[in-house]
């Protein structure tokens, strides 16, 4: 069948909502005559009166033109009777999240709108295929989830349930490119796409700090800087809402028939039962009270000396961390010597430094002098790196090691044994669940990577992280993982896997 051409389509929205108004916004400003419905219209006309003071505000300071402004007004207008939307071609539900109420509306509107009236859902986890199980012409139900602000965020998850019309998702992705968005295509599956990769993040941090490793401000901090994360965990959980964040976790986690990658954190529901929710609620993993909010995390003070080191020989390749032999190759003030080895290593002294590849220094390398570095995602610019030492290792060469990276500017933070430590861990589990996806059909490599940019604003999608460390150090390090906590959650995807030997064998 042809694809939709849903370029002139007059757009109903139901919901006057944040979402709502947001979508309807988007549909005025690019041309289509939209329609606003709300079963309380004094929301409507609260919603479309706001609407119209913001873009005003928007046109005072020259980000809009009044020509944009009075075209979107003119497009939009409200409707008080449902039975108003017969002609419309497509119709975006932005109403509470629950599952009964949607299919009302959708069956009641196949009373009223054509047979091929597209029913879009702005759903964020329910299952499109079960909401268009009770609706005629189920083939013409979709998800076509945006993210809040809905006028400013850039995705949109497509979403085809088991008979959602291929017409219909492929013209709906026209639509969303022509509206400037950044469309990917999904199959229903509990989470979609953004929402069961990102689990990871919260899981794997909320992980360290109920084993206590770290604590809540380093631990941002940590995949702030060496992540390139905008937020850490912690504080992206304060601003989404404890009990929010909590709530999807465990509705992904029951809908996934308990799968161990998705369990829930007795860290976070230890906050919930308290009502520390964030800063809606003033409290949640920081005092939010407090201007800046508390605890904050400073680096430790320690400046470079002149007191010889002993010279630092790097062994191996260090093929996905070049940035950082490179930095102590240009210090003046060390003597480097670069030797073949199938090991990567920094030797200093006595101690030997190695990038993690998910073991616990304790463990596996107990009676000797190792230390486990975090992974950084840009070693040329890095300030500061997470490290752990073995049990063997003293503090003196802990200054030692602390004073050769100062001579290069970075900060080292030393932490807690804890397997794969920080941001390697994190973005291997990322990596992973992306592979998961791609392996279920749920969606492409290309539209996973694109949904975490723009709809969670991750520096990277899970398979350029994966470009950037090798699949075989995510392989190793999800086996190191699963040998050490002995759990099926660590447990690597058939399609990671698959990806290793055949990036080994292709470099072979």
């Amino acid at each position: 069948m042809e694809t939709r051409d849903l370029s002139k389509a007059a757009i109903a929205v139901i919901g006057a909502g944040t979402m709502g108004i947001g979508i309807a916004q988007l549909a005025a400003m690019h041309g289509h005559t939209t329609y606003l419905f709300d079963v309380d219209v004094a929301k409507s006309q609260a919603a479309l009166a706001g609407l119209e003071s913001q873009l005003a505000k928007r046109v005072q300071k020259g980000k809009m033109s009044q020509v944009l402004l009075d075209s979107t007004l003119a497009n939009l207008s409200i409707i008080t009777d449902i039975n108003e939307m017969a002609a419309v071609q497509l119709v975006v539900e932005a109403i509470v999240e629950r599952q009964d109420i949607k299919q009302q509306l959708f069956v009641q509107l196949a009373d009223i709108c054509a047979n091929d009236t597209i029913f879009a859902s702005n759903t964020s986890s329910i299952s499109i295929t079960a909401i268009a199980s009770a609706v005629p012409n189920p083939e013409r139900v979709v998800g076509l989830h945006f993210f809040n602000p809905a006028p400013v965020m850039k995705l949109v998850e497509i979403v085809r349930g088991l008979q959602t019309a291929t017409e219909i998702t492929d013209g709906l992705f026209n639509l969303m490119s022509a509206w400037k968005k950044v469309p990917v295509i999904a199959k229903s599956t509990p989470g979609f796409i953004v929402n069961r990769v990102a689990r990871p993040y919260y899981a794997e941090g909320f992980r360290a700090l109920q084993e206590n490793a770290t604590t809540p401000a380093q631990l941002d901090f940590i995949m702030r800087e060496s992540g390139r994360f905008a937020m850490g965990p912690c504080e992206l959980t304060d601003l989404i809402g404890q009990d929010v964040n909590f709530s999807v976790t465990q509705s992904v986690y029951q809908a996934f028939f308990y799968e161990p990658r998705y369990r829930p954190s007795l860290v976070q529901k230890e906050l919930v039962d308290a009502g520390c929710f964030g800063r809606k609620s003033g409290q949640g993993f920081y005092d939010h009270s407090q201007t800046p909010a508390t605890p904050a995390y400073t680096l430790p003070i320690f400046e470079a000396n002149d007191a010889a080191l002993p010279t630092i020989i790097v062994r191996g390749d260090w093929l996905y961390a070049k940035g950082l032999v490179e930095r102590l190759q240009a210090a003046d003030s060390l003597t480097v010597i670069l030797e073949d080895a199938d090991q990567n290593s920094i030797e200093i002294g006595d101690v030997s430094i190695r990038l993690s590849l998910g073991e616990s220094v304790v463990i596996d390398h107990g009676d000797a002098k190792v230390m486990l570095i975090d992974w950084h995602a840009d070693w040329s610019q890095a300030r500061a790196v997470a490290l752990a030492a073995s049990t063997a290792c003293n503090d003196d060469e802990r200054k030692l090691v602390t004073q050769a990276f100062a001579r290069i500017d970075v900060h080292v933070i030393w932490t807690a044994d804890h397997p794969g430590l920080y941001v390697l861990r994190t973005i291997a589990m990322l990596i992973n669940e992306g592979c998961e996806a791609v392996l279920h059909n749920i969606a492409s490599e290309a539209d996973i990577d694109a949904a975490m940019k723009y709809g969670v604003n991750y520096p990277q999608g899970p398979f350029e992280w994966a470009q950037m460390l090798g699949y075989d150090t995510v392989l190793n390090t999800l086996n190191n993982l699963q040998r050490i906590y002995g759990e099926e959650r660590y447990r690597a995807s058939l399609y990671l896997v698959k990806k290793a030997i055949t990036c080994h064998m292709a470099s072979a």
